[in-house]
């Protein structure tokens, strides 16, 4: 069994959602094991992971619309210190991963036809931000 570590590094300009599967699918490609599991782990509190779909664009417009509606900047938060996005920042990350596991069959990861891997940046400045990726296998 190996073991393959590797960080990804992504600028993020906004809120919204952000497509790695390229950037993801390409290391596992690079690490030669045909067969494992793969981690993600994003080393924020205000970002997030997740899986969705990667055809149309306004599933990923109406998620951000949601969380905009389920989490509003506008409520009172006693949390305030980085600004009015601070706090529901941390609430929208609580409400999806910080983490995802998924397997990796012939060199690639098993996502489904229609699904992506996305970095749900919940902060509206830019930030940097960082994926840790663990990859164990044959």
């Amino acid at each position: 069994m190996r073991q393959a570590f590797h960080t990804l590094n992504i600028t993020t300009r906004q809120k919204g959602l952000i497509n790695i599967t390229a950037s993801v699918e390409d290391w596992v490609a690079e690490t030669g094991i045909e067969t494992g599991l793969l981690t993600l782990w994003c080393r924020h509190t205000s970002a997030s992971l997740t899986v969705q779909e990667n055809a149309d664009p306004t599933v990923l417009r109406d998620i951000e619309a949601y969380f905009d509606d389920l989490v509003p900047e506008t409520r009172h938060y006693q949390h305030d210190y980085e600004g009015a996005d601070d706090m529901p920042a941390h609430l929208r990350s609580l409400l999806t991963n910080t983490q995802l596991s998924l397997p990796v069959r012939d060199g690639r990861t098993v996502l489904g036809t229609w699904q992506g891997l996305y970095l749900f940046e919940h902060r509206r400045r830019p930030h940097q931000r960082q994926i840790v990726l663990h990859l164990m296998g044959d």
